[in-house]
């Protein structure tokens, strides 16, 4: 493991304290959350489900602190299957290792395959009993992206795997280990590191009834929107390239718990509605669960007028 500077700690200690929306006093508290995660004490073993990788992408985009680093480094990432160096009969000794022991993180991306078991292997095992498994000793299950937390676009009426997402499937197994969902299509990594953290120092974060953490998903997206004033005036748009409010063009702001507009995506570059674009609800538990679910609506104001 590098070498980590002063500078470096507290500047990642400064900026995990900002991420969980705690002020200047819990620095110190955040730093000792730091070094567990840098002396490798916070094993973690992250599985992939039926999902796209999205979330794993986002993860590793992330700049500071460097997620590349804190997954390779410092958070001892025991298994991830798109990440980890180790392949084949060394990866799976090292997920039993890890299960074996107990006290580990279990971080699940993509929705459980409940109704095709062999929709999902791992060494030729069934990722359902590889979930269970794991979460059986886990310290606590973190549901990564929407998929995990709410079955998402694998989970869409009329899916021939019946896939559910995590919490159901581990409650209809009698597993009672925490679950922490983290929504969202991709999930921000600031939410999975924040609330690996959180769990480290302070346990188990504050939670809504759909077991979000309230830092993250405590208010609408609506409530939060650069064009909200436009939305109080009525100011309605009526195409992408509009001022104003794009409700009418299908924006899931008024359904959406996520603070995407305030904390930014890509570095903290930009998020959809700033773009320019509309809010699809990826972090609603509804994002595209029924058959009829519109990404992109009709125009609701839509006129047949075009001689003016």
């Amino acid at each position: 493991m590098g070498t980590v500077t002063r500078r470096t700690f507290l500047k990642t200690s400064t900026r995990l304290a900002a991420v969980l929306g705690l002020g200047s006093s819990m620095i110190p508290q955040i730093a000792e959350a730091v070094e567990q995660l840098y002396s490798g004490n916070a094993p973690l073993i992250w599985l992939e489900g039926q999902g796209c990788t999205g979330c794993s992408v986002s993860l590793l985009n992330t700049d500071f602190p460097s997620i590349a680093q804190v997954l390779t480094q410092r958070v001892s990432l025991k298994f991830h299957s798109t990440v980890s160096a180790a392949t084949g009969e060394v990866a799976v000794k090292t997920i039993h290792e890890c299960v074996a022991k107990g006290g580990h993180f279990l971080a699940i991306e993509g929705s459980i395959p409940v109704g095709m078991p062999e929709a999902c292997v791992i060494a030729e095992k069934p990722f359902t009993q590889v979930v269970l498994e794991s979460a059986r000793t886990a310290q606590a299950v973190i549901a990564v992206g929407t998929c995990a937390s709410f079955g998402g676009i694998p989970a869409a009426e009329n899916n021939p795997t019946q896939a559910t997402s995590v919490s159901a499937f581990l409650a209809s197994q009698g597993v009672k280990v925490p679950v922490i969902n983290l929504p969202g299509c991709p999930c921000h990594p600031d939410w999975l590191i924040g609330t690996i953290v959180h769990v480290l120092k302070f346990g188990i974060p504050a939670l809504d009834e759909k077991s979000r953490p309230k830092a993250f998903y405590g208010k609408l997206i609506h409530d939060q929107c650069p064009r909200f004033a436009d939305y109080e005036r009525e100011k309605f748009a009526k195409s992408f390239s509009d001022d104003g409010c794009m409700f009418h063009l299908g924006c899931m702001g008024t359904q959406t718990h996520a603070d995407c507009t305030m904390r930014m995506w890509n570095c903290g570059t930009n998020s959809c509605l700033h773009s320019g674009s509309i809010c699809i609800g990826c972090a609603w538990e509804g994002f595209t669960a029924k058959q009829s679910f519109p990404i992109y609506r009709k125009l609701e104001l839509q006129t047949t007028d075009h001689t003016s």
